[in-house]
């Protein structure tokens, strides 16, 4: 176990979180999917914890494997995989709407293996990485805001035009994502609020569309427009239709300090996507307010981390891939449970690291792996620097050593020559 993690290289702290926010998962997954096997009589339990298991584990190879890489290569990689990833949303928005009577608008099978890959989240990570390089890279040079829209905006608001209709609440984070980059990034304020206004009067002009003509939209529009008009709707009958919200509520209430146990929940029986978009209420219900706020406590302590580790980057770059790639985690992990005490419209965003799931946990693991890429190489320039100093300390310490004998030197021959004195005169 020990040579296990001597192995492990960068941020031993963020190492630790992930694997303890994935330890955590496993009770909450195990719990909540009885509402797949008796509601819906779909699989079992053992056999929903065993295919979380094995997300996890491939999560953990995939950090393993891509903290590994010098992460100056993602500078190249993110300029080809735009162009893949805009191929990629384009086949997932025209392949259909439904697969096996499933809504397929976010997902796409992997041939030959049959596993649902949601596009949208593999474009996200390629997007803040394309953005880091791209900030890096002008950070000492003039540009114009022309100069700017081909080279920057254009693939991002390709990528959001093409997750829009499917899914509007990873659209709004990717946008805002990018908008903080790009801030912390040295972009002129001044560019960023008209691109900001330019968003805003696009999504204005598109939701007029979509609910001019409905039909002509994918079904996904319809509901992630429903879902906004009902939130902001307060009168009853409106409530009494958000059926998912409720139950969350009532396990939430349930919950009160301690919680009912492990494995007590009630609500998990009748609450959709108990494992997964709503895993944060069950948690609740189950381990109370001392278990949310532990859960909580683990995302800031992460978010600290990232911060910290963001400071002592070497290289813009660097910087900009920790804040690109880890303050979106934060960010979605509190939308998660925003959307469960209803202080946000339904969105569909799971709890990274924790709730059941393929694609978010595996995005969320190579977002993991660049960043201890990065904190690798600054250990890795921390290391050389200091032997440095003590290569450089040592050899001051000979040449004083040296210095002290030559001078011991001229004294003793000084001591045993009598005439040196009149020598001297």
């Amino acid at each position: 176990m020990t040579q296990l993690v001597n192995r492990l290289r960068g941020d031993k702290v963020i190492w630790a979180i992930v694997f303890l926010l994935a330890l955590i998962s496993f009770l909450p997954v195990y719990s909540a999917s009885t509402n797949l096997v008796y509601v819906i009589g779909k699989g079992s339990t053992i056999g929903y914890l065993i295919k979380h298991l094995v997300h996890l584990f491939i999560g953990f190879i995939i950090i393993y494997w891509i903290h590994k890489v010098p992460y100056h290569y993602f500078r190249a990689l993110s300029i080809l995989g735009i162009p893949f990833v805009l191929v990629l949303l384009l086949y997932t928005l025209f392949q259909g709407t439904t697969i096996g009577g499933a809504n397929a608008s976010r997902w796409i099978q992997i041939p030959f293996i049959g596993i649902g890959f949601q596009t949208s989240t593999l474009a996200f990570t390629v997007l803040m990485v394309y953005v880091a390089r791209y900030l890096a890279k002008v950070s000492e040079k003039e540009y114009s805001f022309k100069d700017s829209l081909l080279e920057l905006w254009l693939p991002v608001f390709a990528i959001l035009a093409l997750v829009l209709p499917a899914n509007f609440s990873t659209t709004a984070l990717i946008f805002s994502m990018v908008c903080m980059l790009v801030y912390v990034g040295y972009y002129p304020v001044k560019y960023l609020a008209l691109i900001i206004g330019a968003g805003v009067i696009a999504l204005t002009f598109f939701i007029l569309v979509a609910k001019a003509f409905p039909g002509a939209m994918p079904n996904r529009v319809d509901t992630w427009i429903s879902r906004v008009d009902s939130f902001f709707d307060k009168s009853e009958d409106a409530k009494d239709d958000d059926y998912q919200i409720e139950k969350a509520k009532i396990a939430i209430a349930s919950g009160k300090i301690y919680g009912l146990g492990p494995g007590k929940s009630v609500q998990k029986n009748f609450l959709p996507q108990s494992s997964s978009d709503f895993i944060f209420a069950i948690i609740v219900e189950e381990y109370g307010l001392i278990g949310a706020l532990g859960i909580v406590f683990l995302y800031m302590l992460l978010f600290v981390r990232f911060i910290i580790n963001a400071q002592k980057a070497s290289s813009l770059f660097g910087k900009l891939l920790i804040v690109g790639l880890g303050f979106p985690i934060i960010f979605q992990a509190l939308v998660n449970m925003a959307v469960a005490v209803e202080l946000l419209p339904v969105t569909g965003q799971t709890l990274p690291l924790i709730s059941a799931g393929g694609t978010s946990i595996w995005m969320t693991c190579v977002s993991i792996g660049v960043i201890l890429s990065v904190t690798k190489k600054d250990e890795e320039v921390a290391q050389d620097e200091e032997e440095r100093k003590k290569r450089e300390e040592a050899l001051q310490r000979i040449i004083d050593k040296e210095l002290d004998l030559s001078e011991g030197e001229k004294r003793e021959e000084s001591e045993t020559n009598p005439l040196e004195p009149v020598l001297n005169q």
